[in-house]
């Protein structure tokens, strides 16, 4: 089954990347025209042609690209299985933009391969996941080997918050039934040594807050100490919400209690991953973490709320900048929240607290959606369990390990709550330096393949358990 799997890598599923990679086919926040400059499409038949061949051979195998109006479409398969249950398993297509820093010779629609890394934006986070979803599937088939019906979900606005994706999910609802495992590619991963399960997701709260003090640019000299700066005032307002000399959230209803088996699992975590818990961060000149404590950078990063400044709109280009006391100032907030806070609430009152009494009575506004809630997975059943463990041990050589990531997967919060009966398996190639998002991103080989096998066996298993 591995060898089957790493032929397949190696001649099919890694040329198909490195073309997916030079498309580039941005989330629709990040190219609202998206419809007019047809790289979404481009992307999508890509996918299309190279599932359709794979499918060929499947009696019964049926592939659709479902468009709904206004929307981004979504590539819907069904796979028949001779197993009892359905397994769903998603990916997605969109990608982000392209950030500045690239190493020379790269760039995010440049492929690039080098020491067994696919460098590229989209190529893991997360093109990879449907062809390892495939061919997962076909090792099986190729090894005579049961598995269950399979549901195959490639959707194109995972990048934007899936806000296009509950539609689909309402309008196939009958088609995919009700899975009783779901599979998701799309996560991340402590290191490249061993299977990493995730244990749970942060949810977000968005917005840009805008505070604007004049309707035009008035020159500095004139009117500084008389006209208070915007940016002097967007910074008091962040300085309500997070402390700036630690970098804890103030607001009480950002916290939630850390449940004990993720503290376990983060300490576990920490024992295993050691310094790159932060190493992994390309940190630039003497810059340190903000704890000495591995496991409370862990906590930090997966059940404590977190603010980063994104973006940042009013200002010109240093080479730009004259002496001008600028109208306004719009910073982009992105607040990261633990896994179990609920996201309108938290937004709620964060919208409340920066917009509350504004000083010198600037025109100040938080615009924000109601955010997105995390995901908590539930217990594994012990089938599961047991098959994480071997699966992990028979094509990484080690245990699995267990551990909580700091990004958003809407998805995964949807499908909780919709099928609460069901098991999760989370898991990714987004490990040290990986990059997602950033300049540099690339796709560990070695780790694709492997955990394109260990979705084989966890497979195989469900098929097994279902018939015992």
């Amino acid at each position: 089954m591995a060898s089957f799997i790493e032929r397949l890598w190696d001649e099919e599923i890694l040329p198909t990347l490195i073309e997916y990679i030079r498309i580039p086919n941005k989330s629709p926040h990040f190219d609202p025209d998206w419809e007019k400059h047809g790289h979404m499409d481009k992307a999508v038949a890509l996918f299309e042609t190279f599932a359709r061949k794979k499918l060929e051979d499947i009696p019964g195998a049926t592939l659709d690209v479902v468009r709904l109006p206004g929307r981004t479409p979504l590539i819907f398969m069904e796979i028949p299985g001779d197993a009892k249950g359905t397994v769903l398993l998603y990916g997605h297509l969109d990608k982000q933009p392209e950030m500045k820093g690239w190493s020379a010779g790269t760039g995010p629609w440049i492929p690039v391969v080098k020491d067994d890394k696919l460098f590229g934006r989209g190529g893991a986070d997360d093109g990879y996941a449907m062809f390892a979803s495939l061919a997962a599937i076909l090792s099986l088939r190729e090894q005579k080997k049961k598995h269950a019906r399979c549901v195959v979900c490639i959707e194109a606005c995972e990048e934007s918050g899936s806000f296009d994706l509950p539609f689909y999910i309402e309008h196939l609802s009958e088609r995919i039934g009700t899975p009783d495992l779901v599979i998701c590619l799309d996560s991340g991963c402590g290191n490249y040594d061993q299977l990493w399960l995730t244990t749970s997701l942060r949810g977000i709260a968005m917005g840009n807050l805008t505070v604007r003090v004049l309707t035009e640019g008035v020159h500095s000299g004139d009117a500084s100490g008389i006209v208070p700066s915007s940016f002097r005032i967007a910074r008091s307002l962040i300085s309500r919400i997070e402390d700036e000399s630690t970098g804890q959230m103030k607001i009480d209803a950002l916290y939630v209690q850390v449940p004990p088996d993720r503290m376990e699992q983060a300490r576990a975590s920490a024992k295993i991953l050691g310094d790159e818990v932060y190493t992994k961060m390309p940190l630039a000149g003497g810059t340190k973490p903000m704890a000495s404590d591995l496991t409370e950078l862990i906590l930090n990063r997966t059940w404590r709320p977190q603010l980063a400044v994104t973006a940042m709109d009013g200002y010109p280009l240093p080479e730009n900048g004259g002496n001008v006391l600028l109208p306004c100032t719009t910073a982009k907030l992105s607040i990261r929240l633990p896994p179990t806070c609920d996201a309108a609430r938290a937004t709620a009152v964060i919208k409340s607290e920066l917009e509350r009494n504004a000083p010198y009575a600037a025109d100040v506004e938080f615009d924000a959606d109601e955010g997105q809630t995390g995901w908590n997975a539930p217990k594994l059943a012990p089938w599961l369990e047991a098959s994480l463990k071997k699966a992990s041990e028979s094509h990484f050589g080690k245990p699995v390990a267990f551990m909580g990531e700091g990004g958003s997967i809407p998805f995964m919060a949807m499908l909780g709550e919709k099928y609460p009966q069901t098991q999760f398996v989370v898991t990714g190639v987004l490990g040290p330096h990986s990059n997602a998002h950033g300049p540099n991103e690339f796709l560990h080989i070695p780790t694709g393949k492997r955990v394109t096998a260990c979705i084989a066996d966890i497979l195989a298993d469900h098929a097994a358990q279902a018939r015992a």
